[in-house]
């Protein structure tokens, strides 16, 4: 024995093996031992060792394959060392014992090394990859475990227990193989776990001795456990008349291994009357709790697998019979000669006949036993069965589609308790222990006969027991019953009623004391005060006689339990008016009535039998033919059922159903029949839960149903391969699908042709043929999914069908072979793979055909030969041939002579030579012809556009404006946050972010109150801004953020933020004294210059609102809604109308306005609102539609549309029927591989259509799309109004083929121009006018500020001067807001928009150029095209200017109490705390730096303290979420 640490294990997780989505673990190999423990799952198969969590995911695993080493001497002395799985490995570890030892924390796992010697390892429990101990030792058979049986037992030690290795090992008597190991091993042995035990671990040895249970036949083993102390074997023997009897042997926990072998005791398990003999135990599992030990056990009836019972026994051990004296085993073999014949335990009932039944585990709940049976062919069933062994309807827990076989062992979770492992060839399944949640309502919950499920009537749902948790539940009761309440009727000795009613319930505890009835007949009371109180699980109602009319009184009972409710709705009668002849069906309407049966009549219940199997004995009273079944074709279906079937026997005409029961406690599914004969009828058998087999009996008016036929289900059809998996279009080829069960099969779908279903030709379990269906016009190629149907449902197949053009034939050549004539057929290659015998072929001679029988293929890489031959012909001049393959006939001509051909051409070479000279001649002149005609059309069209140019340019109006409604103002902090951080999102939201409360962010605010005073000093300030511009890293963005940090930060004191603005002023002004004085404030490169670009932005925020707002928002609208007057590319967004030459749609084709009747769906049934009339155009797309839409009903009622854009769909009225109008469909016209977007000329909508707006949610289409601009690749797969570039022989428009010239499209701009003007004008005059006569009071204040600087700089020149105030107020703020409309408004900018405003912006800072520009023909477009208003704008800023140098100076009192009401107005908008951390983290970056420049500039010592104290203060947060 060896003791190695754990760290020899190679751990292999493998190919990567997982929890399934349907809960199962899939596992590499197959499985040999599966064991559970209180949180883990453990596998052993071919290949691997798993270790599980109890939900079946991957802790750990180890892999099984290893090499040898040492051993060289003796086989059973090697080593086993694991490797890696991609090294080589020369032995293989089979596990045949797994057993988790608890209570030592190890996992024992045990087996033979390559059929060669036992070997064991010791595994941690808790880590299987660390190894406690391993060992060269035979535990368990050394060859296949399957009959075999291990378990750990416990025997009495004083003062404590210990525990061993039981094991059960199979013994074949004729088997003589020898192994080449030594080993003691026995049919029964005890084997030491640990190894403080005498003789070490694994030992046999007791007192030096080596003590076993042999047997005298052939011994498989099929279950061993142990309770309290006795332990139980239970095992197949096979008796020397070679019978088979399965025996029971009971074992005593005594002190020591020996005394515990002889205290054997056995039975024999007798299954039926017989003895028994011949059966086979195949599973079995202990019934927990009880006084006596319950047991049951799967029994093979015939020795086979077929035929199978789940019987129940009592297999409490019998210690009163001699010792020792079995006739199948001893202990002590050669000293015992006397044999005792062993008891005989019969079953105390047979619960549940199936076929192929191979697994069982038994629990207890509450007072019932529940069985899970697991079967042969995949299939895991629960059975309920109460005290009296009397069974509910046994249901399907899990279903397998193929045939997996459940394997021998079924084990329970012992975490929860609600779920069963269930394991198969290389698979484990956890499966719920019940379906409660699919029942609905109380009576489902109840009629499922679960006793794991209860119904909550807290939750009003059907739940297990612990997840109701206030005990508020009622369930089944402890017995089966078939109704939740019962009724009878009793008369009394007084002449009253007594009406008692039963409830069927098992109720929580705190439902007990709340039971109560109330009973109610037409609306009123029925029951007397005399009655008793309701008494759970009864109550009663007593009534006078009168109450009961002859014919019947309608009594409704609410029975209310805890807080569940029942209504049950019953008919009384006067039992003594139910009569007639006695029949069974007057019996049976008597005991529903709640009467009794007596004398054959009805009398009250307490008068008669009130049980209905007193009825069954009974005639039926009606004179029907007694009908016989003979066969029912198909009898084998399956799990899914199967449409028109046929039922053949006699006396079937007066048959109105056919009737299915699975099990007489279930209730039966019955199916009409049609087509009745009276000796066939046809009818469907339905879809079931199960596989197995069911009973057919035909069901007739009286109730009775006769016959005794059976339909068995099995699985579902499976399609693994398809051949040949290719088709030809035309169809009708000839396809065999191969899987399993297609004989069940109804017909064959492909996915492009569903409704056409092909019937199979033949079908066998692993065959079935069809034809394939044609695939009509198209010849392209592509794949089809082929579908199974199978009664009701449709199965795909896991291969595909690829569709290829139909085969071309070229052309064919005869040659004659003595009487015969062969044939040889020239085929272009493909990837059909045609074979000879799809073909068919005749040769044709005068109309006669002749058949040519196919002989064989060959195959060159461009072209197939099929060759054929026609016997026994004189004919040979064969001109044509038939071929037929599939549905599709082709005739084919024969080639002609090659010499013939020759002389033919160099006869026609003369003639030919005419022709071309006279077909070029003839062509020339047309070419002549076409060229001055396409001349003429262009220059006519060149005309036209000209023309119309002109045309729009005069004829302009200035109608674009309607109504704009409500004006979207931002907000004052949304507006000043865009205009802060244009650049930065995240700075942008967090400015304007609410600030908590909480204690944290008290303590933060003392380091912003610091930082926030330090600021305050304008020493520290400037010292910090030019330290920081002084840093090659501060970059331009930089230099913005700390502008605007320092804005939002300052922002409460704008008359100090003011003051440091002027400081820093100066400070730039002095060092571009020197250099270029213009060039102050022209571009954004220090920190100042954004500074004073926000401080415009704050003061001039009121007259922007109030004077400038109305007129921006106006010209831009106006802009808006003149670019969408005229066509507009939807891929490059380009327009006829623009002011942009690089955004004008030169290519735009001819177009005509519409006028559109719209009408808006109004809720969910079809009612529409009122038309609403829209402008569109024909080139409009769907997308544009739905824009012109929403934009003229939000211009109309001044709001927007309650449904966005993306889920509006519009549909076009045409005949009477709404047609989906859709960006792109199969309709759609493609050119090369791009898509044209539809429009509203591509789907022929005329002037004054009806269009209907829809709401996808409300109204969703029938083919769901997205829109197209959601697709990366949108420009590149789409276009519109603009061609894409290919070549011009793929268009078949003749219109795209219009030569455009974009210099004739100029006029456009103009006319663009000329249609917003009037706005654009009054949007300047706005901006440079001054309400009653002063000018903003910034403006005034700041112009008067550069004035003063210029005097002192000494600049005498007016054009610095001018340039100044240019720079500082229309560049740094005027144009920033016509640039971007959306700092102002809450509205988008479309880069269009943005091209046409790029272009007024540049007017309007052309106003304020003092150069003049001169003008050619080769200037920009957007120069030229207010070069003719730049002048009169100019002399209105010389004009604005004078007005704002001559106005009175506004004084210093008067601006600070500007300055201070703006500070209050907007006082808390922003996060001033958050803008202090970011400004802070500028400090902490350059600390050095900014102390070193306050040390330059001569700070005091306190301000230097104050830095550092800040520092410390914020360094000591270091836990806090901004850091």
């Amino acid at each position: 024995m060896i003791l190695l640490p754990g760290l020899l294990f190679i751990l292999w997780g493998g190919a990567a093996r997982c929890l399934g989505e349907d809960g199962g673990f899939t596992f590499d190999g197959d499985l040999r031992h599966f064991a559970v423990t209180t949180n883990t799952v453990y596998i052993a198969t071919e290949e691997k060792l798993y270790q599980l969590n109890h939900d079946l995911t991957l802790v750990h695993s180890l892999t099984l394959r290893g090499i040898l080493k040492g051993g060289n001497q003796q086989p059973d002395d090697v080593s086993f060392y694991r490797v890696s799985e991609t090294a080589s490995w020369n032995a293989t570890f089979k596990v045949n014992v797994l057993l988790p030892f608890v209570e030592n924390d190890t996992l024992i796992s045990c087996g033979v090394i390559d059929k060669e010697c036992g070997y064991c390892e010791v595994l941690d429990l808790k880590n299987i990859s660390n190894l406690v101990h391993r060992e060269s030792i035979q535990v368990g058979p050394l060859r296949s475990s399957n009959a075999s049986v291990a378990v750990l037992v416990n025997l009495k030690k004083n003062p404590t227990q210990d525990t061993y290795i039981l094991t059960g090992v199979q013994q074949h008597q004729h088997n003589t193989e020898q192994s080449s190991c030594t080993s003691n091993i026995q049919t029964v042995n005890l084997q030491n776990t640990v190894e403080k035990q005498a003789g070490g671990i694994f030992s046999l040895n007791d007192d030096q001795l080596t003590p076993s249970i042999r047997s005298k036949g052939d011994v498989e083993f099929v279950d061993g456990f142990q309770i309290s102390s006795t332990m139980y074997l239970l095992s197949n023997v096979l008796s020397a008349a070679k019978s088979n009897n399965v025996r029971l042997i009971w074992l005593e926990g005594k002190t020591s291994k020996t005394q515990t072998y002889r205290s054997l005791r056995g039975a024999t398990l007798s299954v039926s009357e017989a003895g028994g003999e011949g059966n086979r135990l195949l599973a079995s599992s202990v019934i927990p709790g009880g006084p006596s030990v319950l047991w049951s056990g799967l029994f093979s009836v015939d020795g086979g697998q077929s035929n199978t019972e789940l019987l129940v026994f009592d297999i409490s051990p019998d210690l009163t019979g001699e010792d020792d004296s079995d006739p199948d085993f001893c202990s002590v073999c050669p000293e015992k000669t006397s044999v005792t014949k062993p008891k005989t335990l019969k079953p105390k009932a047979v619960l549940f006949r199936q076929n192929y039944m191979t697994s069982v585990l038994a629990v207890r709940q509450k007072a019932w036993m529940v069985f899970f049976i697991g079967t042969g062919d995949g299939q895991l069933i629960k059975l309920a069965v109460d005290k009296d062994y009397h069974t509910a309807c046994p249901m399907v827990l899990y279903r397998a589609n193929d045939d997996r076989q459940v394997f021998p062992k079924i084990l329970l979770d012992p975490v929860d308790h609600k779920h069963v492992y269930v394991p198969f060839q290389n698979q484990m399944k956890r499966v719920p222990v019940s379906k409660c949640s699919m029942y609905t309502n109380v009576q489902e919950c109840w009629s499922a006969q679960d006793p794991h499920c209860v119904w909550c009537g807290s939750k009003s749902r059907c739940t297990f027991e612990d997840d109701c948790t206030d005990s508020d539940w009622v369930s089944i009761p402890d017995d089966h019953q078939h109704k939740i309440v019962s009724y009878k009727v009793e008369k009394e000795p007084t002449g009253q009623i007594k009406l008692n009613i039963q409830t069927h319930l098992t109720v929580g505890q705190s439902t007990l004391s709340r039971f109560a009835c109330q009973f109610s007949a037409s609306s009123s009371e029925l029951c007397s005060r005399s009655g008793p109180p309701p008494l759970f699980p009864q109550c009663t109602c007593i009534f006078s006689d009168s109450r009961l009319p002859a014919e019947g009184l309608g009594v409704s009972v609410r029975i209310r339990v805890g807080k569940t409710h029942f209504l049950e709705q019953l008919t009384l009668t006067i039992c003594s008016n139910i009569r007639g002849p006695p029949s069974s069906v007057l019996c049976q309407q008597c005991i529903r009535a709640g009467c009794g049966w007596s004398k054959n009549s009805c009398s009250w219940a307490n008068q008669g039998v009130i049980n209905d199997s007193v009825c069954q004995t009974m005639e039926s009273g009606m004179n029907f033919s007694r009908p016989v079944i003979s066969s029912i074709t198909p009898s084998v279906v399956s799990f899914y059922g199967r449409n028109h079937a046929v039922l053949s026997g006699q006396n079937l005409r007066d048959v109105t159903r056919v009737r299915m029961t699975v099990d007489t406690d279930c209730t039966p599914q019955e199916s009409p029949v049609w087509n009745n004969t009276g000796v066939n009828l046809t009818f469907h058998i339905p879809r079931t839960d199960g596989k197995g087999v069911v009973k057919v009996c035909a069901l007739l008016p009286d109730g009775g149903c006769h016959g005794n036929t059976k339909i068995t289900y099995k699985s579902s059809p499976s399609c693994t391969k398809i051949v040949p998996s290719s088709s030809w279009v035309s169809g009708k080829r000839e396809i065999t699908l191969m899987g399993s069960h297609l004989d069940f099969v109804e017909g064959v779908t492909h996915s492009h042709a569903p409704q056409r279903v092909r019937p199979p030709g033949s079908s066998s379990y692993q065959n079935l043929t069809y034809d394939t269906p044609a695939a009509e016009n198209s010849q392209r190629t592509f794949t089809s999914t082929v579908f199974l149907r199978v009664a009701n449902e449709t199965l795909s197949c896991s291969d595909k069908i690829t569709y290829y053009p139909d085969p071309e034939f070229t052309g064919f050549s005869p040659i004659r072979i003595g009487d015969d004539v062969r044939i040889t057929i020239e085929k272009k290659a493909d990837k059909l793979e045609m074979t000879e015998a799809e073909l068919s072929v005749w040769g044709d001679q005068e109309g006669k055909q002749y058949p040519c029988i196919m002989k064989s293929k060959k195959t060159t890489n461009e072209i197939e030969h099929f060759i054929c031959e026609i016997k026994n012909t004189s004919k040979t001049n064969f001109q044509k041939i038939m071929i037929k393959y599939g549905e599709k006939s082709v005739e084919l001509q024969l080639k002609s002579s090659g010499l013939l051909l020759i002389l033919l051409v160099l006869l026609l070479i003369p003639f030919i030579i005419i022709m071309v000279v006279f077909v070029y001649r003839r062509k020339q002149n047309q070419l002549t012809a076409k060229m001055n005609r396409l001349m003429e059309d262009l220059e006519l069209d060149i005309r036209n556009d000209i023309r119309q140019g002109f045309v729009d340019l005069q004829t302009e109006k200035a109608d674009l404006m309607e109504n704009v409604g409500a004006i979207p103002f931002l907000d004052y902090k949304h507006f000043a946050s865009r205009i802060f951080f244009p650049k930065s999102e995240h700075l942008m939201m967090l400015c304007i972010k609410d600030i908590g409360q909480d204690a944290e962010k008290v303590q933060l605010d003392e380091c912003c109150q610091g930082l926030s005073k330090l600021i305050q000093d304008q020493l520290f300030l400037t010292s910090m801004v030019h330290a920081l511009e002084e840093q090659k890293s501060f970059t331009i963005e930089d230099k913005c953020v700390l502008a605007s940090l320092l804005t939002v930060a300052l922002h409460g004191n704008l008359s100090y933020l003011t003051e440091m603005m002027e400081v820093l002023l100066k400070d730039l002004m002095q060092q571009n004294s020197n250099a270029q004085p213009k060039l102050l404030l022209r571009r954004t490169e220090s920190t100042v210059e954004k500074l004073l670009t926000n401080w415009m932005s704050i003061c001039l925020y009121g007259f922007l609102r109030e004077s400038v707002g109305q007129h921006l928002f106006l010209m831009v609208s106006a802009l808006a809604q003149q670019i969408a007057k005229g066509p507009v590319d939807c891929v490059t967004e380009k327009a006829l109308y623009t002011l942009s030459e690089d955004w004008l749609l030169w290519q735009a084709q001819d177009f005509s306005s519409l006028k559109l009747k719209v009408l808006f769906a109004v809720g969910s049934d079809g009612e529409v609102s009122e038309p609403l009339e829209v402008n569109a155009l024909n080139c409009d797309t769907v997308e544009q539609v739905k824009e012109k839409i929403l934009s003229t009903f939000k211009a109309k009622f001044g709001f927007p549309y309650n449904t966005p854009l993306r889920d509006v769909c519009i549909e076009y009225e045409k005949d009477g029927l709404f047609v989906p109008l859709q960006e792109v469909d199969a309709s759609s016209e493609v050119i090369g591989e791009v898509t044209m977007l539809n429009t509203l000329k591509h789907y022929k909508v005329p002037d004054g259509a009806t269009i209907k707006v829809l709401s996808r949610k409300a109204h969703p289409p029938l083919s769901p799309q997205g829109s197209v601009k959601d697709d990366e690749n949108f420009s590149g797969k789409y276009f519109h109004l603009i061609d894409p570039d290919i070549v011009e022989d793929q268009r078949k428009n003749p219109e795209r083929k219009k030569l455009k010239l974009k210099e004739v499209h100029l006029t456009k701009l103009l006319s663009t121009k000329v249609a917003v003007h009037s706005f654009v004008e009054n949007l300047f005059k706005s901006i440079w006018g001054m309400p009653h006569s002063r000018a903003p009071h910034a403006v005034k204040y700041f112009f008067n500020f550069l004035d003063t600087q210029a005097d002192n700089m000494k600049i005498t020149d007016p054009d610095v001067l001018h340039i100044w105030k240019t720079n500082s107020l229309p560049l740094r703020f005027w144009v920033n807001i016509l640039k971007n409309p959306q700092f102002v408004f809450d509205m988008e900018k479309t880069p269009h928009l943005d091209g046409c405003l790029s272009v007024i912006a540049q007017a309007f800072m052309d106003s304020f150029s003092l150069s003049e520009t001169q003008l050619g023909k080769h200037a920009p477009t957007n120069k030229l095209l207010y070069a003719k208003d730049i002048p009169k704008f100019k002399q209105d800023v010389k004009a604005y200017y004078k007005q704002i140098r001559d106005q009175p100076p506004i004084t210093d009192s008067e601006f600070k109490a500007f300055l201070q009401e703006e500070s209050k107005k907007h006082e808390n908008e922003f996060n001033e705390a958050a803008v202090l951390r970011e400004l802070y983290k500028f400090i902490q970056r350059y600390f050095t730096e900014i102390r070193e420049k306050l040390d330059q500039n001569g700070a005091p010592t306190e301000l230097t303290e104050q830095l550092h104290h800040l520092k410390n203060l914020f360094d000591g947060l270091k836990s806090c979420t901004w850091n």
